[in-house]
């Protein structure tokens, strides 16, 4: 029983256990580490990878395109409100308001509000002061809901460092060769999406308390393209997210359905 092992004392009283089965121990020791093969990704899988960050790759462009610019929305009072050449509308977005006055003479005949802001007139820009002093901005005597104003721009910001995080564990995947970091970007792109669709939703409340705030001065509100390229772009995400998690699964769910479809026909 005890045949492989031997107690062997040295010169200076240490004692070391050998044993005939040593060699083989190690010898199964690197066969095993052998075997932990770590699964890359095919070039196919990795071309797939590729496209659907592609598309999530759009969905972020147009999501810092739209958060940047101050064309959420638009607040029109009637051109022929002030009773003289020119009337005023407002544009602003998460960050910065701007007032623009207009002549009347350039708007469509057919049109009873200020505006575009696209025509030709007088800008005055200025930032928010909700992330500094904590003070409300005031727009043709209606006041703005600060809480929801800030919540919807820590939504927006929230929404880019999901993005940020999605991207680096897709630069991961691509980089090391291994699919593991597609289910953690998955997550990352779907919140990020989920956000910007709530940031949307928040901001819009955000205009309507404004309205609600004041009624001397009529006003006609719109949502503008900035609002529109941030939906598109939080429905793209979305979708990317999705790509990311059929592309995780250990299967691939065309080839479940597909030869189903063989047998029925």
């Amino acid at each position: 029983m005890w045949s492989n092992f031997f107690v062997q004392q040295d010169e200076d009283g240490r004692i070391g256990v050998a044993g005939a089965g040593q060699g083989g121990g190690l010898v199964g020791m690197k066969g095993g580490r052998g075997q932990r093969r770590t699964h890359k990704m095919s070039d196919s899988l990795e071309g797939k990878i590729k496209l659907a960050f592609f598309v999530s790759i759009i969905g972020v462009t147009l999501t810092v395109l739209g958060m940047g610019t101050e064309f959420w929305v638009e607040l029109a009072q009637p051109k022929n409100f002030s009773g003289n050449q020119t009337c005023q509308m407002a544009h602003y977005g998460l960050w910065k308001g701007c007032i623009r006055t207009l002549w009347v003479a350039d708007i469509d005949p057919e049109r009873t509000s200020c505006g575009p802001a696209e025509l030709p007139g007088e800008s005055n820009c200025t930032y928010f002061k909700f992330f500094t002093s904590g003070e409300n901005a005031v727009i043709f005597k209606k006041t703005t809901n600060k809480s929801l104003n800030l919540a919807a721009a820590v939504l927006a910001l929230m929404s880019l460092t999901m993005m940020v995080m999605g991207s680096i564990c897709i630069a991961m995947s691509l980089s090391k060769g291994v699919p593991f970091f597609l289910k953690p970007a998955s997550f990352c792109f779907i919140l990020s999406g989920v956000l910007v669709l709530l940031s949307i939703l928040i901001f819009h409340q955000s205009v309507l308390a404004l309205l609600s705030s004041d009624h001397s001065v009529p006003l006609h509100h719109e949502l503008s393209w900035s609002v529109a390229c941030v939906g598109s772009a939080g429905a793209i995400l979305i979708f990317g997210g999705l790509l990311f998690v059929i592309l995780s699964l250990p299967f691939s769910p065309w080839q479940k359905c597909l030869p189903h479809k063989n047998s029925a026909t």
